[in-house]
């Protein structure tokens, strides 16, 4: 899954690039929506992000793009790969700014795991 934001004046450090703890929130934030939509009748909550080594600035006005990708599943957890690329204001390539791996469990509702359950024994076809 793939999914884009916009770099905005808000999101800036006191240096004036972006904030790396609101870098870390859209990586958890986007690869819990990637969760959420293959296990559909699960309920999650982040147990893991093996490494948050911010390796380049990233300036206002950049695009970015989050690469999610299923990397393991267990019975009741399962892993994600993120990988962040900034399309910067004046450049003509993306360039990688960070990597980082995000582990979910699956609960319920006193925070007991739970088996995964997987969205194609919970998800219709949409009618239009």
């Amino acid at each position: 899954m793939d999914t884009f934001t916009l770099v905005r004046t808000g999101h800036l450090n006191h240096q004036g690039n972006l904030f790396g703890g609101q870098l870390l929130k859209w990586v958890d934030e986007f690869a819990w929506l990637a969760a959420t939509r293959d296990y559909c009748g699960s309920v999650f909550v982040t147990r893991a992000m093996d490494n948050s080594e911010f390796t380049h600035a990233v300036t206002n006005g950049s695009i970015l793009r989050f690469h999610i990708e299923r990397i393991h599943e267990g019975n009741t957890s399962v892993r994600y790969s993120v990988d962040v690329l900034a399309d910067m204001p004046g450049h003509t390539n993306e360039k990688l700014i960070f990597s980082n791996t995000v582990t979910f469990v699956s609960v319920d509702s006193k925070g007991k795991k739970t088996p995964l359950i997987k969205s194609e024994n919970c998800r219709s076809t949409p009618t239009v």
